[in-house]
């Protein structure tokens, strides 16, 4: 009942808290909806006339050179602007892009990609075979460089046969190489993209302003031309306060809003159109364990006996959001571990246990470091504090911007516990081989075996229900081991001014701007 009690006020805190902050997405208006219906249609009719809209981001960009790029959001602005050999449609599958077709070795081991003719980058040169070839030299460091990509550094060989046939022999079989071909070509020998990007993608690089817009506009010349884009100008304007976006989108300023909250919606009432569905993403509250104590393996089990993750997707996702068990989601189904999200059930007592047993029946100091520009993240962190509260763990939450967290937690691994989103890739291997142990970005420094055995097996299988097999045996050992608290896969919203259509969901974050248009 003391639980029950301090969890009902602490929710009743949280909502207090919202309603006084300018920062979360909470109706700080009565009318907002009718007072600002006559601006909106106005800003749809003058978006007709110039063709502009505007996208609202949370985050700042972190390189415009698409192999320096680790973060999602920027990925997600700059894949308009690059084009790879495939692409993926909504259902998930790999379709032809750059190239128009491709065969495979019965061996695995060699790929031959036909390429379309005549197509041109953004500064007018063509798009040959040796810009493939230069591409994935610099990605695996086949020059002598660091590989800028463990996908690419697999490669044995590559070799343009002709203009417009490129064959790449690996090193050793890989079933997650072919999903790899997703990423950007880039012009041979062009070493400007971190400020003048080109590629070959639908829009071209205008210009970017630092922490204000990134501006795109519409590539005439796009050699899909039944993709070439309606719109003419797209600015994504970086905007973390998610309050100040909603009074944007009010206003008529803002025309798209990509990860809008349930509170934003409700602001915003009818005067807006949606598209939802899950993300093939994996909120999780990560877990160092290279610092003590968490590098035992039941205080770890203790804390996922603590975490309500139920709670964690009413009080945070509004509902909307499904609870994972690993770093796995359902929306990659045909390689998914079903049963593990209640593998540990909400117990206390039980999680009370395991701490005394591993020297810890007083609890410990916790710091729990959260990107600030991330608010579904600094939530679901202070709902964590309160749970784990419970069994005498006192967390401390330490605010950083994520491009701060980008170099101290993951690239450096200075931290104890932080909770962040992995996005989803299209291939199991992408999502799984974060945990490997010789793994460059395994920042939770997990080291097993066992499970570094299952993901080399998985990637030398030919068979995909073998494969799928090996990879829901790894996703059962990261649950066994406590590795992290997995906690969800949240809905993603975004929500578009009346007037537009088009946006598309993919199982991986992308921004389909090509087929966003305004309506009639």
């Amino acid at each position: 009942m003391k639980v029950f009690v301090r969890l009902f006020m602490f929710a009743i805190l949280i909502v207090f808290l919202a309603a006084c902050s300018g920062a979360d997405e909470t109706d700080n208006t009565s009318d907002s909806g009718a007072a600002n219906t006559g601006e909106t249609d106005a800003n749809i009719e003058q978006g007709q006339s110039d063709g502009t809209i505007k996208i609202a981001m949370s985050t700042e960009v972190d390189n415009l050179d698409p192999y320096l790029s680790a973060a999602t959001d920027t990925q997600s602005m700059m894949d308009n602007v690059f084009d790879g050999l495939l692409d993926t449609n909504e259902a998930g599958e790999l379709v032809p892009a750059i190239a128009e077709d491709y065969q495979i070795s019965d061996d695995g081991l060699t790929y031959t990609f036909q390429l379309k003719e005549g197509i041109l980058f953004h500064d007018g040169s063509d798009l040959t075979a040796e810009d493939v070839v230069y591409s994935y030299t610099k990605l695996g460091g086949l020059n002598g460089d660091e590989p800028l990509s463990s996908q690419f550094a697999i490669i044995d060989t590559i070799e343009a046969t002709s203009d417009y046939e490129v064959v790449i022999t690996l090193k050793e079989n890989n079933s997650a190489f072919l999903a790899a071909n997703i990423r950007p070509i880039v012009p041979a020998d062009y070493e400007e993209q971190s400020t003048k990007p080109i590629g070959a993608g639908p829009f071209k690089f205008e210009s970017y302003q630092v922490g204000q817009t990134l501006t795109l506009v519409k590539n005439e010349d796009y050699y899909d031309r039944e993709k070439v884009p309606q719109i003419e100008e797209v600015q994504f304007v970086v905007m973390p306060d998610a309050e100040s976006t909603i009074l944007a989108m009010q206003a008529g300023d803002i025309d798209i809003y990509p990860g809008i909250g349930t509170q934003g919606l409700l602001q915003l009432e009818d005067n807006v159109n949606t598209v939802q569905g899950p993300q093939n993403m994996v909120q999780l509250m990560a877990l160092n364990h290279d610092v003590e104590p968490l590098n035992d393996v039941n205080v770890r089990k203790a804390i996922n006996l603590a975490i309500d993750k139920d709670m964690i997707i009413d009080m945070v996702a509004d509902g909307q959001g499904t609870k994972l068990g690993s770093n796995f989601s359902p929306a990659m189904e045909f390689y998914y571990e079903e049963g593990l999200e209640d593998y540990y059930k909400p117990n206390v007592d039980e999680a009370k246990a395991l701490l005394a047993e591993a020297g810890y029946a007083d609890g410990f100091d916790l710091e729990l470091t959260v990107p600030s520009d991330y608010q579904f993240h600094v939530d679901t962190a202070q709902v964590i504090v309160e749970q784990l509260s419970q069994v005498g763990i006192n967390v401390e939450i330490k605010l950083i911007e994520f491009s701060s967290w980008l170099e101290t937690v993951y690239q450096d691994a200075q931290y104890e516990a932080t909770v962040i989103s992995f996005t989803g890739k299209l291939d199991p291997y992408e999502v799984l081989k974060r945990y490997i142990s010789d793994y460059d970005s395994n920042f939770v420094n997990y080291e097993n075996t066992a499970y570094d055995a299952l993901m080399e097996e998985a990637a030398l299988a030919t068979d995909e229900t073998a494969m799928a097999e090996k990879y829901k045996a790894a996703q059962r050992l990261l649950t066994e081991d406590a590795v992290s608290v997995f906690i969800m896969d949240p809905d993603r919203t975004t929500a578009m001014q009346e007037g537009l259509e088009g946006f598309k969901m993919y199982p991986i974050q992308k921004f389909n701007l090509e087929d966003v248009k305004f309506t009639e």
